[in-house]
């Protein structure tokens, strides 16, 4: 594929994983990166997110997993929260899995990602989660 293909490729796995969330994020960096922002669509999701080899919902696992250790990834979770959602995980297995996050990265890293699932998840009316062991 050619680069304006791969970039319309992309877009088209954006939207079905990230909606309008993941094109506001592409839209934000017009006027500073819109090669960034190309590379995004292009790269990310026409290339990386396309494969056959894991499934949407296996990405997004580790997508939520890796932002989360990384720390400061607060709006980048917050948009991977919603594309998990999106691609059929269940607020209690998001929850679940940044649970678990904690034994790798750390109780801060692990409460900052709850606490925007938490804001997600009271948006989208799933609260309260009973998640308990």
């Amino acid at each position: 594929m050619n680069r304006e293909e791969r970039y319309e490729h992309g877009m088209k796995v954006l939207e079905q994983v990230d909606g309008e969330a993941g094109a506001r994020i592409v839209d934000s960096l017009a006027d500073t990166s819109p090669e960034l922002g190309h590379q995004v669509v292009a790269w990310a999701f026409g290339d990386m997110y396309s494969r056959p080899e894991l499934a949407p919902r296996e990405r997004q696992l580790v997508t939520l997993g890796v932002l989360t250790a990384l720390g400061g990834c607060e709006i980048e979770i917050e948009v991977h929260i919603n594309a998990a959602l999106n691609v059929g995980l269940t607020a209690t297995e998001i929850s679940e899995a940044l649970l678990h996050s904690a034994v790798y990265c750390g109780m801060p890293r692990s409460i900052n990602a709850t606490l925007v699932a938490k804001k997600v998840f009271a948006e989208r009316d799933l609260l309260p989660l009973t998640n308990l062991g």
